[in-house]
């Protein structure tokens, strides 16, 4: 086991490693930027390091500094977190070269899953079920009516490089296409350095359904269930659950099956999520998020477990704690991610916590670095907390939701929390009917 792990990145995914690495009696280091120097990560964590200025360009994302950080401290191993280098083959390869341990994926697999050709590629030679689309990227507009006409409109045309939404556009006939064709072109390039597009189906209705993954890198892999993701705004996710409602055992069986089985034969290590659309009862698969996600919470409260834990005994040559068949499901959590932000805008609010006051009880888990008197900085990400809470069935998650809301003090920012109680009067929340559309449609009606 190590006896000192870094942790690169910030805020509250790097205090939720922190506190397990004290649980581990591991020792942990905290980078930081000049803008983050009296962050809660960096006052919790056993040692720090300032590791550039305020641009994640020019700290988070500088990896010369961080392995430097590991030299001058001694750290055996990274943990990324998510976000930043979290799924950078380049950096875990770094790692690698330097005798250091990326806590996490190989480089290798965070190269196949990063691009999105190849992962849909992967996942079809692994019998993982895809979205009917385009064979690799499209190249001109043609080529892209033709694949069109044979799938059959409406299509989304995607960034082979994309994420959070960025280079995506939807055509709804071949009139619509050549614009979005082209614009999804523009977007990518701006945003990802490679112009690169590939279509596929665009479901009308469908879910967004992901499922954990975890192996041990000796052939060994399980699932942990689904998760629900489908309340999302441009297609950023603001409401996670677990389990999903509109999925039964069964489907849970078959698809986490799938899953596990395709990880086995990659051989892949640590923490994974292979995320798909559902809808009429069918997975299609988008992509893999090769690394730790930040609705992880609840999956770990319906299964008792510590994935973090997990992922630093795996890098460090250990097994996992548990198999498939010790893995069992208990109630209901829900998560929301509350992000400093002004409605109904969504521009982000930084500024200083004048008070804080994180909610409690049974059931109840607050994730988060503020404290009174915390200057949210403006340089980064705006979530400044998950609440997640368990419950033995949903109707219990739900109410220990609206509890904890009416609970949480967060004076002197705007946040998001008035949209999670606007949320949770709505029917079709409380009832779990809801697709991928349904809060762009919901905020389009409220604020216009």
């Amino acid at each position: 086991m190590f006896d000192k792990i870094l942790i690169a990145n910030r805020g509250e995914i790097a205090l939720r490693v922190i506190r397990a690495c004290q649980e581990m009696g591991i020792k942990s280091v905290a980078v930081h930027s000049t803008a983050d120097s009296d962050a809660m990560h960096v006052r919790m964590a056993d040692e720090s390091v300032c590791i550039g200025p305020a641009p994640s360009s020019e700290s988070y994302l500088n990896k010369a500094a961080i392995i430097s950080a590991c030299e001058i401290t001694g750290a055996q191993a990274v943990h990324p977190g998510y976000g930043f280098l979290s799924e950078n083959a380049a950096f875990a390869q770094a790692l690698e070269d330097h005798d250091l341990t990326f806590i996490g994926p190989s480089a290798e697999h965070i190269r196949i899953m990063g691009d999105k050709i190849t992962a849909k590629e992967t996942a079809k030679t692994l019998g993982i079920p895809v979205v009917p689309g385009s064979d690799g990227g499209v190249p001109d507009v043609d080529s892209a009516k033709r694949v069109a006409a044979e799938i059959g409109y409406p299509v989304i045309i995607k960034a082979t490089a994309g994420g959070g939404g960025r280079g995506m556009k939807v055509a709804n006939d071949e009139a619509a296409l050549e614009v979005a064709f082209r614009t999804a072109r523009a977007e990518s390039k701006a945003a990802f350095g490679n112009d690169e597009v590939y279509i596929e189906k665009y479901l009308q209705r469908p879910r967004h359904i992901e499922i954990q993954v975890f192996g041990d890198g000796k052939g060994n892999a399980v699932h942990l269930g689904e998760r629900d993701c489908s309340l999302q705004r441009r297609h950023q996710k603001v409401f996670e659950e677990a389990p999903g409602p509109s999925i039964t055992p069964k489907m849970r069986s078959e698809i986490g099956e799938v899953c596990a089985a395709a990880m086995r034969k990659l051989n892949y290590i640590g923490a994974g999520t292979i995320e798909f659309l559902y809808e009429d009862g069918n997975f299609y698969f988008i992509e893999m998020n090769t690394r730790l996600q930040v609705e992880h919470p609840v999956t770990e409260a319906i299964f008792g477990v510590d994935l973090v834990r997990e992922q630093i005994r795996v890098a460090s040559g250990m097994g996992m704690s548990f198999t498939q068949d010790e893995l069992e499901l208990h109630g209901h959590a829900i998560e929301v991610r509350i992000n400093a932000e002004k409605l109904p805008s969504f521009a982000p609010c930084p500024g200083k916590v004048t008070a804080y006051h994180a909610p409690g009880g049974l059931g109840v888990r607050m994730d988060s670095a503020l404290y009174d008197g915390y200057r949210i900085p403006p340089y980064y990400d705006s979530l400044i907390g998950k609440l997640i809470v368990h419950g033995r069935d949903r109707p219990e998650a739900l109410s220990r939701l609206h509890r904890a809301l009416g609970e949480l003090i967060v004076d002197g920012v705007d946040t998001t929390v008035p949209l999670f109680r606007a949320l949770l009067a709505e029917p079709d929340i409380q009832n779990g009917d809801y697709s991928i559309h349904w809060l762009e449609k919901w905020l389009a009606r409220q604020f216009g």
